[in-house]
């Protein structure tokens, strides 16, 4: 797990990014999709609101391993989270992150039968962050190609279990 200032900087991280790949396992295969943040605070759990009869959710419940990637390629931010998520139909927090934007994807609304929450515990992950342009990138990259060393091209910084 990571400590509360590591949460923070996680946060500052993917808070205006808001829409994270999530992958789950379909069987033997891999699967994607976009998921929208719908919290205004991060404390090592993520929240995204789902329909409780989509397939993510059939396939949460046989395998809840799962990663979630953020990417801002303008910044040069990227986030790779891995945790174990689940599927819940909690009203109090339905309520509480309910908005225009979601109530879009639930015509029936917050209280329709299959409006639920997915929780996302997370464990380990992984981070980069480089302000540096890409022509700044490119010097670095050649300067170091000359030196025989590794470019220095912005922070990255694995956390939690099996670092």
């Amino acid at each position: 797990m990571s400590s509360p200032e590591h949460k923070q900087k996680i946060w500052s991280l993917i808070k205006d990014i808001k829409t994270g790949m999530m992958t789950t396992r379909h069987g033997e295969e891999l699967r994607s999709r976009p998921m929208v943040l719908v919290q205004d605070e991060y404390d090592g759990v993520l929240w995204f609101y789902t329909d409780l009869e989509s397939e993510k959710v059939f396939e949460l419940e046989s395998d809840n391993d799962v990663c979630i990637s953020f990417a801002d390629p303008d910044d040069h931010v990227y986030v790779s989270l891995t945790g174990v998520g689940r599927a819940i139909q909690d009203k109090t927090l339905i309520d509480k992150y309910w908005n225009p934007f979601v109530a879009a994807w639930f015509p029936d609304g917050k209280d329709a039968p299959n409006v639920g929450m997915i929780e996302i515990k997370v464990v380990k992950g992984e981070h980069w962050n480089s302000d540096s342009s890409k022509m700044l990138k490119s010097v670095k990259t050649a300067k170091a190609k000359m030196k025989g060393e590794q470019p220095d091209l912005g922070e990255h910084e694995k956390f939690g279990l099996d670092k």
